[in-house]
């Protein structure tokens, strides 16, 4: 009689140790590493391209830094001071309808022309639009572009016995209340009525490009501030 064959079935298969699903908590790991070199990336890039799109700073500007940044276009307090009186300062604006100068006066504005300065050779004007565009005057600088934003602070008076008329350019402020720290505009035609009743902080005179100026409506844009100190 023949004996019975051995059974040749395959041994049950053992799952490799590397094969073997990771624990729940060490895919969630994991997935959170992945994740946050993801949004380092991301926000590396970001930084970079900022860095890209902001103006060239002269070396005489180079330590103008601003204050605390707690927000986009919004600060714990007004900016450092980092120019001098005796600096000779001009602001190159670019915008949609082309580019007009600003001949800049900290002899008479210091505060003002430093924080226009400081805020400029940051970036923080660029992309913000003329929101108001009226016969005599033409208006930038709120974040919101509304006519009620501004970066978180105020500025104090610094009033002038230079004359406002064409070409002036100055900060703006509501009715009873402190001039903005970033909104500022240029005359276009003479102040209608007696002329301001209130401290606007004239803080420079437009030399060049008054053309450019007058073209300027609500739909434009200012692309770059670009400061020259000589």
């Amino acid at each position: 009689m023949s004996q019975p064959r051995p059974s040749r079935r395959a041994a049950p298969v053992e799952p490799d140790e590397l094969a073997a699903p990771a624990p729940a908590g060490r895919q969630a790991l994991l997935a959170l590493l992945v994740m946050g070199v993801l949004i380092a990336a991301v926000v590396g890039t970001g930084v970079l391209v900022n860095k890209v799109l902001e103006p060239a700073v002269p070396s005489a500007l180079a330590r103008c830094a601003t204050s605390t940044q707690v927000a986009p276009r919004e600060y714990l307090g007004p900016q450092p001071m980092c120019i001098t009186a005796a600096q000779k300062l001009k602001a190159t604006v670019s915008t949609t309808q082309g580019d007009f100068v600003i001949d800049l006066a900290p002899e008479v504005a210091p505060v003002t022309v430093n924080n226009f300065v400081v805020l400029a050779t940051h970036g923080y004007y660029n992309g913000l639009n003329f929101w108001k565009s009226e016969d005599w005057v033409v208006q930038t600088g709120d974040p919101r572009g509304d006519g009620r934003g501004g970066p978180g602070y105020n500025l104090p008076d610094e009033t002038t016995a230079t004359p406002w008329g064409l070409a002036a350019v100055g900060m703006a402020r509501p009715a009873g209340g402190p001039v903005n720290g970033s909104q500022f505009f240029v005359q276009k035609a003479a102040w209608p009525g007696s002329g301001p009743t209130a401290v606007y902080n004239r803080f420079g005179t437009v030399i060049s490009g008054m053309d450019k100026v007058q073209q300027l409506s609500s739909t434009d844009t200012i692309t770059a501030i670009t400061i020259k100190v000589s």
